[in-house]
């Protein structure tokens, strides 16, 4: 069952083609953070020469006080955008907006000799636009935080996992769930996990980084996903929204142009397939008490049957010497088209291997996603679990 798929770098190493992405994208925030730094001291020249405080042969116009005050505000908003586009990223740009009006109105009072720093304008009143659709109100990041607030404000008490809620499943599946920690930590309700890799949309077609960010509710079933990558530089979201009985899963380039929009019975039963995948992976303690019929194949492998309100998947599980889940294998999952607006069923399975610890949690540390088309089995999905948090409350941090 398990496919062969290509080796990866190992986790860290500089010859992943993911990482220089990631590094390369951390570098252009570097940048861009550099940018407005040095934007800033520019601006102090303009309280210098207005305030006294030291000769700027460079401004030879005149500055009074009360404009004097104006540089100033515009560098200290210029510092606070810097901050924020670290500490605050989902709502850098409102600052960032502000500071580049404050900015520009006080070039303009020595346009002369500032007009230059209109350029430097330019370029941040880029990055606001990007924050604001990436991050604004209207973007796919705030439905995610808006539907993630909801899901967090429910919560109650659970019991604690014991030895004897084990009985009765699988020796594999038992053994796995106390290899992974739960027994005795609290009841899993929710998890919060953080991801980097790549991803393609089919065998020959060019790797894109990304960044992700899941929340998994498990007292009213749901998966929320939001994704970062980038296409030849170009910034991509996706969301994939499952809640209830059904999913959806939208791409936007540049936040702005619809890519992907896919609905229907074939979304839904494939997030179902994933909806179980994670709770297997990520999740293992919340396999007690879950809606799921078991069937021992071999001492290594179940076949497992989810049920989902109406709907029922089914999939195998492979399990290592050590206890170890290593394969998920499904054939009740589609691959979208290009445009989301079709589906074609075919085998599903998600590799895993390096297993670590997460705090009292032991779980993989790296994955795959396969298609197992009819062409051939391609890897679509490189995947490290950067971290991953259970029980997240109302008030934990999202950003």
């Amino acid at each position: 069952m398990n496919p062969q798929t290509p080796t990866l770098p190992q986790p860290g190493s500089r010859s992943n083609p993911s990482f220089r992405r990631i590094e390369r994208y951390s570098t252009l925030k570097a940048l861009f953070a550099l940018l407005l730094v040095l934007h800033g001291f520019i601006h102090l020249m303009g309280v210098a020469k207005a305030w006294k405080l030291a000769p700027v042969p460079q401004l030879t116009q005149q500055i009074d006080e009360r404009t004097g005050a104006l540089w100033l505000l515009a560098a200290a908003l210029l510092a606070v955008t810097v901050i924020a586009l670290f500490a605050w990223p989902q709502w850098w740009w409102v600052v960032g907006a502000l500071a580049l009006v404050v900015s520009q109105a006080a070039i303009i009072t020595s346009w002369s000799d500032a007009r230059f720093g209109t350029v430097a304008n330019l370029i941040m009143l880029v990055g606001v636009v990007f924050g604001f659709l990436t991050q604004g109100p209207w973007s796919l990041r705030a439905e995610y935080d808006r539907e993630v607030a909801r899901g967090l404000a429910r919560s109650a008490a659970q019991p604690l996992p014991v030895e004897s809620d084990l009985a009765g499943l699988p020796a594999a599946v038992q053994r796995y769930i106390r290899l992974s920690g739960t027994v005795g930590q609290p009841r899993i309700q929710n998890f919060r996990a953080r991801f980097h890799g790549e991803i393609r949309s089919a065998a020959d077609a060019r790797w894109m980084p990304l960044t992700g960010e899941q929340y998994n509710f498990y007292d009213e079933p749901s998966r929320l996903f939001l994704m970062d990558a980038s296409m030849f530089g170009v910034p991509v979201q996706a969301l994939h929204r499952f809640i209830g009985p059904s999913a959806t899963m939208r791409v936007k380039v540049v936040s702005l142009m619809t890519m992907v929009d896919a609905s229907g019975p074939e979304m839904d039963e494939s997030e179902t397939v994933t909806l179980f995948n994670d709770l297997c992976v990520f999740a293992p303690g919340a396999l007690v008490g879950a809606d799921i019929q078991w069937q021992e194949l071999d001492p290594h492998t179940v076949r497992a049957s989810f049920t989902n309100g109406s709907r029922i998947i089914h999939a195998e599980l492979v399990f290592n010497e050590r206890g170890e889940l290593t394969d998920f294998v499904s054939d009740d999952r589609s691959a979208a088209s290009a445009d989301g607006k079709s589906f074609i069923r075919m085998r599903w399975s998600t590799p895993l291997r390096d297993y670590r610890e997460f705090g009292a949690h032991h779980l993989m540390f790296r994955g795959e996603g396969v298609w197992h088309a009819p062409s051939g089995d391609y890897a679509y999905l490189h995947f490290d679990l950067d971290a991953i948090e259970y029980n997240v409350g109302a008030k934990g941090d999202r950003r």
